[in-house]
């Protein structure tokens, strides 16, 4: 009779329960007087090599192996196993065989972990969703994770199972045999109040404050914004204190984007999970497949790393006409799939897209401050950004040189605390706007129903934006933009109606020079 436990296989961000089995045969081969171990049911090169790992782990643990063949079966079979983390499922089977671990406690349990050379546990990719999905599949009552990954399964499990956190092979052994351990607890408002602290200030932005208007909005409806302005000017400094005014993170929300730095490896002891929206700066030489995702077996790219947060994409024309134009679809559904032949992957990308760029080659777009690019040079530099890309980017803000006044006397700004709590009033009125409609969040969401339903305009905001359509030559969908925008203005104002006033702000932030 063979033994069983249970393990799981990263598939993309999410996970599958794996059942390991093994079977230790000697029949018919009185002379074997060792063991050999077979690993099938699709592993890669990581998992035939725990076969290494277990041997020498054992060794150095004083753990004997069984002589015989033991066969050691990963099902399902037809799923493809990557990775280290079945190394521990996988040698406490093993002692099971031999009867040092009770063969039936062993199958009450979920296991995940790499074993190293001398017997203890390392930390593995992916703890949190192969937490989350041992739990949840009712085979198991408790899952045992590696030290290193205690407080993110932890976390995961929340008060639904226990999690154990083991540093050695023995610790292993003496969990699953006598079964006193404590498991582990953690908290998420503590890991919060952390991250509260390191957020980055608007209050120490000088100046700006039709860019630091822009952004406001632009965190209020879930908004994309391009600015656009000489350097030094502060858009990258204003780009990366848009998170800290977003509203704070759903439960939700935390999982699934913990989910995706944890199957990159990205957590780590230390910060178990993300508390605070992240926000993703690649370069701009990144490929296609750096930003989307990919590879042999997918993983997730720059866009979902910036998943519930923003992504700022700085010197927006000096990227690859490509690279920007495979944005256009994760912009508007809110996640991408990768598609390979053994099969694909469907990873969320649901972010603000916080892009800045130089108005021209030089940088300095202005005579007056030392441009020497020629008219030509200025259209080449702008034509590398694609009008149906612009079109999908609600809000085009100038950045401009600050005075030598502003520089020097200009007083304190508001706080990023004081802007958060306007846009945490604003996301609360849509989400009760919305709370029918499933899959719409926030106005930047919104599809044609939703603009007919409660963009309401008076008459004085339906014959502004008419002379607009006409004047700026406006495409449908900056048509749509604008409305999305104006709805916002007008949800920051906490009027139902959106005024001629909200009309005029969304309008300027369509024909800001781009």
């Amino acid at each position: 009779m063979s033994v069983k436990c249970f393990s799981a296989a990263v598939t993309g961000i999410d996970a599958v329960p794996v059942e390991v089995e093994v079977k230790i045969s000697a029949a018919n081969m009185p002379a074997l007087k060792e063991s050999m171990i077979t690993i099938v049911g699709l592993p890669d090169a990581a998992v035939r090599e725990s076969r290494e790992r277990i041997t020498a782990a054992f060794s150095s643990s004083k753990f004997a192996l069984p002589p015989g063949i033991a066969v050691v079966n990963l099902a399902p079979a037809d799923l493809r196993k990557e990775g280290a983390a079945f190394d521990l499922a996988i040698a406490l089977c093993l002692l099971a065989e031999s009867g040092v671990v009770d063969k039936e406690r062993i199958r009450t349990f979920g296991f995940a972990g790499e074993l190293a050379l001398d017997g203890s546990v390392r930390a593995v990719k992916g703890a949190l969703p192969l937490t989350d999905v041992l739990g949840r599949s009712g085979k198991v009552n408790a899952v045992v994770v590696p030290l290193g990954n205690a407080c993110e399964a932890a976390l995961a499990a929340g008060k639904k199972f226990p999690v154990f956190g083991i540093a050695s092979l023995q610790e292993a052994v003496d969990l699953v045999n006598n079964g006193d351990f404590l498991p582990c607890r953690a908290e998420l408002k503590e890991f919060q109040e952390e991250e509260e602290k390191l957020m980055p200030d608007f209050a120490e932005v000088k100046g700006q404050q039709m860019a630091k208007r822009a952004l406001e909005i632009a965190a209020a409806g879930g908004h994309n914004i391009l600015m656009c302005g000489p350097p030094g000017t502060g858009k990258s400094m204003l780009a990366s204190r848009l998170p800290g005014i977003l509203p704070p993170m759903t439960l939700e929300e935390t999982l699934e984007t913990s989910r995706i730095h944890s199957v990159l490896g990205m957590l780590s002891s230390g910060t178990p999970i993300l508390t605070r929206r992240p926000f993703t700066a690649p370069h701009h030489t990144v490929s296609d497949a750096g930003l989307l995702g990919g590879g042999h077996d997918p993983r997730p790219g720059e866009i979902s790393l910036a998943h519930n947060g923003v992504l700022f994409l700085d010197e927006l024309p000096e990227f690859k006409r490509n690279v920007l134009e495979v944005l256009r679809q994760p912009l508007e559904t809110g996640s991408v799939t990768i598609s390979r032949a053994s099969g694909s992957c469907t990873f969320p990308a649901r972010f603000i897209l916080c892009a800045a760029m130089n108005p021209c080659p030089c940088g300095r777009g202005e005579v007056e401050l030392g441009c020497v690019c020629k008219l030509e040079e200025k259209r080449r530099y702008l034509k590398k950004l694609s009008g149906p890309l612009l079109d999908r980017i609600d809000l085009h803000v100038e950045v401009r040189q600050l005075s030598q006044d502003e520089l020097v006397n200009v007083p304190a700004g508001e706080s990023s605390a004081v802007i958060r709590q306007r846009v945490i009033a604003a996301r609360k009125i849509q989400e009760e706007r919305f709370a029918r409609h499933k899959g719409i969040y926030c106005n930047a969401r919104m599809g044609s129903r939703e603009l007919q339903l409660y963009c309401a305009l008076t008459p004085g905001s339906e014959a502004l934006l008419r002379q607009a359509i006409n004047r700026f030559k406006l495409s449908p969908r900056a048509y749509d933009r604008i409305l999305k925008v104006a709805r916002t203005i007008a949800d920051l104002a906490g009027v139902p109606e959106i005024p001629e006033s909200a009309i005029f702000e969304a309008i300027n932030y369509r024909k800001a020079g781009f």
